[in-house]
Protein backbone atom coordinates (compact mmCIF):
# COMPACT_ATOMS: atom_id res chain seq x y z
CA UNK A 1 0.00 0.00 0.00
CA UNK A 2 1.39 3.46 -0.72
CA UNK A 3 2.08 6.05 2.10
CA UNK A 4 -0.92 8.44 2.94
CA UNK A 5 -0.87 11.31 1.16
CA UNK A 6 -1.02 14.95 2.81
CA UNK A 7 -4.30 15.74 1.34
CA UNK A 8 -6.51 12.44 2.18
CA UNK A 9 -8.57 11.51 -0.55
CA UNK A 10 -11.17 9.94 2.01
CA UNK A 11 -12.51 10.08 5.92
CA UNK A 12 -10.65 6.42 7.19
CA UNK A 13 -7.23 6.15 7.47
CA UNK A 14 -6.34 2.90 6.79
CA UNK A 15 -3.16 1.18 8.44
CA UNK A 16 -1.65 -2.21 7.32
CA UNK A 17 0.19 -4.88 8.92
CA UNK A 18 1.85 -8.53 8.19
CA UNK A 19 1.08 -10.54 11.16
CA UNK A 20 4.48 -12.22 11.83
CA UNK A 21 3.89 -14.30 14.70
CA UNK A 22 1.07 -16.20 15.99
CA UNK A 23 -2.10 -13.80 17.27
CA UNK A 24 -3.49 -14.09 20.89
CA UNK A 25 -5.94 -11.90 22.41
CA UNK A 26 -8.19 -13.48 25.51
CA UNK A 27 -11.83 -11.40 25.70
CA UNK A 28 -11.45 -9.17 28.67
CA UNK A 29 -14.73 -11.59 29.73
CA UNK A 30 -12.81 -14.96 29.95
CA UNK A 31 -10.99 -16.51 32.80
CA UNK A 32 -7.29 -16.17 33.63
CA UNK A 33 -7.79 -20.42 32.86
CA UNK A 34 -9.80 -20.50 29.88
CA UNK A 35 -7.76 -18.27 27.58
CA UNK A 36 -10.16 -18.30 23.98
CA UNK A 37 -8.73 -15.86 21.97
CA UNK A 38 -10.45 -13.38 19.92
CA UNK A 39 -9.66 -13.38 16.18
CA UNK A 40 -9.33 -9.86 15.76
CA UNK A 41 -7.79 -7.45 17.86
CA UNK A 42 -10.38 -4.87 19.51
CA UNK A 43 -10.60 -1.73 19.00
CA UNK A 44 -9.17 -0.84 22.48
CA UNK A 45 -6.00 -2.85 22.25
CA UNK A 46 -5.54 -0.67 18.63
CA UNK A 47 -5.63 2.34 20.10
CA UNK A 48 -3.39 1.31 23.28
CA UNK A 49 -0.79 -0.01 20.72
CA UNK A 50 -0.64 3.47 19.49
CA UNK A 51 -0.36 4.98 22.50
CA UNK A 52 2.54 2.53 23.72
CA UNK A 53 4.15 3.27 19.71
CA UNK A 54 3.89 6.98 21.34
CA UNK A 55 5.86 6.45 24.26
CA UNK A 56 8.40 4.21 22.24
CA UNK A 57 8.85 7.37 19.40
CA UNK A 58 9.28 9.79 22.10
CA UNK A 59 6.40 12.00 22.94
CA UNK A 60 5.82 13.20 26.18
CA UNK A 61 3.63 12.20 28.47
CA UNK A 62 1.00 15.32 28.16
CA UNK A 63 0.94 14.53 24.10
CA UNK A 64 0.19 10.76 25.02
CA UNK A 65 -2.51 11.60 27.06
CA UNK A 66 -3.82 14.36 24.84
CA UNK A 67 -3.65 11.02 22.14
CA UNK A 68 -5.88 8.60 24.35
CA UNK A 69 -8.54 11.47 24.82
CA UNK A 70 -8.84 12.29 20.74
CA UNK A 71 -8.47 8.68 19.97
CA UNK A 72 -11.70 8.16 22.20
CA UNK A 73 -13.70 9.70 20.14
CA UNK A 74 -12.42 7.77 16.99
CA UNK A 75 -14.06 5.06 15.45
CA UNK A 76 -12.24 1.80 14.54
CA UNK A 77 -12.86 -1.07 12.34
CA UNK A 78 -10.35 -3.81 11.67
CA UNK A 79 -10.16 -6.47 8.32
CA UNK A 80 -8.70 -9.68 9.25
CA UNK A 81 -7.04 -11.89 6.67
CA UNK A 82 -8.87 -14.06 4.28
CA UNK A 83 -8.56 -17.24 6.76
CA UNK A 84 -7.32 -18.17 10.20
CA UNK A 85 -6.42 -21.41 12.18
CA UNK A 86 -7.15 -21.49 15.93
CA UNK A 87 -5.03 -24.38 17.77
CA UNK A 88 -6.63 -25.46 20.63
CA UNK A 89 -3.96 -26.21 23.65
CA UNK A 90 -4.23 -27.08 27.07
CA UNK A 91 -0.42 -25.92 28.43
CA UNK A 92 0.74 -26.19 31.90
CA UNK A 93 1.12 -22.66 34.14
CA UNK A 94 1.89 -21.46 37.56
CA UNK A 95 -0.59 -19.74 39.63
CA UNK A 96 -0.73 -17.78 42.97
CA UNK A 97 -1.56 -19.95 46.02
CA UNK A 98 -4.62 -18.77 47.29
CA UNK A 99 -4.03 -21.76 50.48
CA UNK A 100 -3.39 -19.11 53.34
CA UNK A 101 -1.49 -22.15 54.63
CA UNK A 102 0.95 -22.61 51.60
CA UNK A 103 1.36 -19.04 50.53
CA UNK A 104 4.24 -18.49 52.52
CA UNK A 105 6.23 -21.32 51.69
CA UNK A 106 5.32 -22.22 47.96
CA UNK A 107 3.92 -18.69 46.51
CA UNK A 108 2.65 -20.40 43.10
CA UNK A 109 1.55 -23.51 42.30
CA UNK A 110 1.12 -25.58 39.35
CA UNK A 111 -2.28 -25.72 37.39
CA UNK A 112 -3.56 -26.45 33.76
CA UNK A 113 -4.97 -24.16 31.59
CA UNK A 114 -6.69 -23.59 27.93
CA UNK A 115 -4.82 -21.58 25.68
CA UNK A 116 -6.09 -20.45 22.07
CA UNK A 117 -3.50 -19.17 19.26
CA UNK A 118 -4.15 -17.70 15.63
CA UNK A 119 -2.44 -18.27 12.52
CA UNK A 120 -3.33 -15.61 10.23
CA UNK A 121 -2.95 -16.19 6.51
CA UNK A 122 -2.76 -12.62 4.98
CA UNK A 123 -2.63 -8.96 6.15
CA UNK A 124 -4.28 -6.76 9.33
CA UNK A 125 -6.01 -3.62 7.88
CA UNK A 126 -6.65 -0.96 10.92
CA UNK A 127 -9.17 1.66 10.12
CA UNK A 128 -9.47 4.87 11.99
CA UNK A 129 -12.52 7.23 10.76
CA UNK A 130 -11.06 10.74 11.20
CA UNK A 131 -14.06 12.77 10.04
CA UNK A 132 -13.90 14.56 12.74
CA UNK A 133 -10.40 14.45 13.90
CA UNK A 134 -8.37 17.73 13.74
CA UNK A 135 -5.15 17.87 11.23
CA UNK A 136 -2.67 17.18 14.54
CA UNK A 137 -4.17 13.95 15.06
CA UNK A 138 -4.39 12.85 11.86
CA UNK A 139 -0.49 13.71 11.30
CA UNK A 140 0.07 11.93 14.33
CA UNK A 141 -1.74 8.60 13.59
CA UNK A 142 0.38 8.68 10.25
CA UNK A 143 3.93 8.80 12.24
CA UNK A 144 2.78 6.08 14.82
CA UNK A 145 1.79 3.79 12.50
CA UNK A 146 4.97 2.52 11.66
CA UNK A 147 6.63 2.05 15.29
CA UNK A 148 3.37 -0.35 15.90
CA UNK A 149 5.44 -3.56 16.43
CA UNK A 150 2.79 -5.49 18.33
CA UNK A 151 -0.81 -6.36 18.96
CA UNK A 152 -2.92 -8.14 21.84
CA UNK A 153 -0.24 -10.22 23.66
CA UNK A 154 3.30 -9.32 24.01
CA UNK A 155 5.20 -11.75 20.86
CA UNK A 156 1.83 -11.37 18.26
CA UNK A 157 5.24 -9.48 16.33
CA UNK A 158 3.18 -7.33 13.47
CA UNK A 159 5.26 -5.74 10.48
CA UNK A 160 3.81 -2.72 9.51
CA UNK A 161 3.18 -2.68 5.38
CA UNK A 162 1.60 1.06 4.86
CA UNK A 163 -1.15 2.87 4.67
CA UNK A 164 -3.83 4.99 2.71
CA UNK A 165 -7.23 7.06 2.78
CA UNK A 166 -10.30 5.45 1.75
CA UNK A 167 -14.21 7.06 1.49
CA UNK A 168 -15.26 3.80 3.48
CA UNK A 169 -14.43 0.81 4.73
CA UNK A 170 -15.75 -1.98 2.91
CA UNK A 171 -17.33 -5.42 4.14
CA UNK A 172 -14.58 -7.37 4.85
CA UNK A 173 -13.78 -4.42 8.34
CA UNK A 174 -15.95 -5.95 11.14
CA UNK A 175 -19.32 -3.61 11.53
CA UNK A 176 -20.76 -3.23 14.93
CA UNK A 177 -24.01 -4.24 15.32
CA UNK A 178 -25.64 -0.93 16.51
CA UNK A 179 -24.77 0.70 13.21
CA UNK A 180 -26.37 4.21 11.79
CA UNK A 181 -24.94 3.05 8.15
CA UNK A 182 -26.36 0.59 6.13
CA UNK A 183 -24.47 -2.94 6.18
CA UNK A 184 -24.81 -6.35 4.91
CA UNK A 185 -23.92 -9.56 6.55
CA UNK A 186 -20.75 -11.07 5.39
CA UNK A 187 -20.99 -14.49 3.72
CA UNK A 188 -19.40 -15.91 6.73
CA UNK A 189 -19.24 -14.26 10.27
CA UNK A 190 -19.73 -14.52 13.96
CA UNK A 191 -20.67 -11.92 16.80
CA UNK A 192 -17.69 -10.77 19.30
CA UNK A 193 -18.18 -8.08 21.94
CA UNK A 194 -15.01 -5.90 21.49
CA UNK A 195 -13.96 -3.22 23.86
CA UNK A 196 -13.37 0.42 23.59
CA UNK A 197 -12.10 3.50 24.79
CA UNK A 198 -15.24 4.75 26.86
CA UNK A 199 -16.06 8.72 25.68
CA UNK A 200 -14.63 9.58 29.03
CA UNK A 201 -11.10 7.66 28.43
CA UNK A 202 -7.99 9.41 29.65
CA UNK A 203 -4.33 8.27 30.68
CA UNK A 204 -5.37 9.24 33.97
CA UNK A 205 -7.52 6.22 34.48
CA UNK A 206 -6.27 3.75 31.99
CA UNK A 207 -2.63 3.75 33.05
CA UNK A 208 -1.34 0.34 34.91
CA UNK A 209 0.57 2.65 37.16
CA UNK A 210 -2.62 4.72 38.44
CA UNK A 211 -4.79 3.81 41.70
CA UNK A 212 -7.64 5.58 39.86
CA UNK A 213 -10.69 2.55 38.98
CA UNK A 214 -11.99 1.90 35.10
CA UNK A 215 -15.27 2.78 34.86
CA UNK A 216 -17.76 0.26 32.18
CA UNK A 217 -19.57 2.83 29.44
CA UNK A 218 -17.40 6.11 30.68
CA UNK A 219 -13.81 4.61 30.74
CA UNK A 220 -14.20 1.87 28.50
CA UNK A 221 -16.93 -0.04 26.72
CA UNK A 222 -18.11 -3.12 25.35
CA UNK A 223 -19.26 -3.13 21.77
CA UNK A 224 -21.47 -6.39 20.17
CA UNK A 225 -19.50 -6.07 16.68
CA UNK A 226 -19.66 -8.50 13.09
CA UNK A 227 -16.29 -10.00 12.43
CA UNK A 228 -16.34 -11.00 9.03
CA UNK A 229 -14.87 -14.43 9.83
CA UNK A 230 -16.74 -17.24 10.37
CA UNK A 231 -16.30 -21.30 10.72
CA UNK A 232 -15.28 -23.09 8.05
CA UNK A 233 -13.80 -26.33 9.54
CA UNK A 234 -12.68 -28.09 12.50
CA UNK A 235 -10.60 -30.97 13.82
CA UNK A 236 -8.70 -32.85 16.46
CA UNK A 237 -7.13 -29.63 17.89
CA UNK A 238 -7.69 -26.79 15.38
CA UNK A 239 -10.82 -24.79 14.49
CA UNK A 240 -10.53 -22.59 10.43
CA UNK A 241 -12.44 -19.51 10.17
CA UNK A 242 -12.79 -17.75 6.44
CA UNK A 243 -14.29 -15.38 4.84
CA UNK A 244 -16.27 -16.85 2.64
CA UNK A 245 -16.05 -19.90 -0.16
Amino acid sequence: MAQPDLMPQGHWLVCEYMPTALFSLKSSMATSSVGKTLLVPTPYAVKLAFLDAAFRAGLAEADCAHLVTALAQVEVRLSPPAAAVVTNTFVKVRQENRDKDTVLAQPYGPNIAYRELVYLAGRWRWAFDLRAASTELKETLRQLAPHVAYIGKRGCFVQYVGACWVAEPGGEFTQPVQNHSPWEVPERSHVAFLDDFGPEASLAVLSSYTTASVKRDRHRQFVPTIVPLGQANTGPGFMLYSRGV
